[in-house]
């Protein structure tokens, strides 16, 4: 069972919705990635300066479980499920914040990048030990 330290109110705007009145299916992405950013800026304990980023993104899977709509108030939350040699796991939800419903759940699975050469790399030690410590356990 996964523990979802980390958690990102969205503010839902009226472009978001789509003919039916849910949240657009292609605007859950925008979601995640405001959950990431935001997550590894507190794991990190400041921004990250574009420069200095070393994990991308290579595989993305989401399941949507249940529409979203204006009314609702939503947080993503994400945490990290495992890291390997090259890769790390995030697992995100969009959890309605009154009633506690999972909206949509999504799996990223990033690996360590080095800039410079445009190849993966292993996840640096930085990764392994500020995740290690939000996160309250080791990997």
């Amino acid at each position: 069972m996964l523990t979802f330290n980390h958690k990102s109110l969205v503010q839902l705007r009226f472009n978001d919705a789509d003919s039916l009145g849910h949240i657009n299916n292609s605007v859950y992405f925008s979601f995640y990635d405001l959950g990431k950013s935001e997550y590894f800026k507190a794991v990190n304990g400041e921004a990250i300066l574009p420069q200095d980023i070393d994990i991308v993104i290579v595989h993305v899977e989401v399941d949507f479980l249940a529409p979203v709509f204006l009314s609702d108030e939503i947080e993503v939350q994400t945490v990290v499920s495992e890291i390997g040699n090259k890769s790390l796991t995030l697992v995100q939800r969009i959890v309605d914040v009154k009633s506690g419903t999972i909206k949509c759940v999504c799996k990223t699975v990033m690996v360590g990048f080095d800039q410079k050469t445009q190849t993966s790399k292993p996840v640096s030690d930085h990764w392994r030990k500020a995740i290690s410590a939000f996160e309250k356990r080791e990997f």
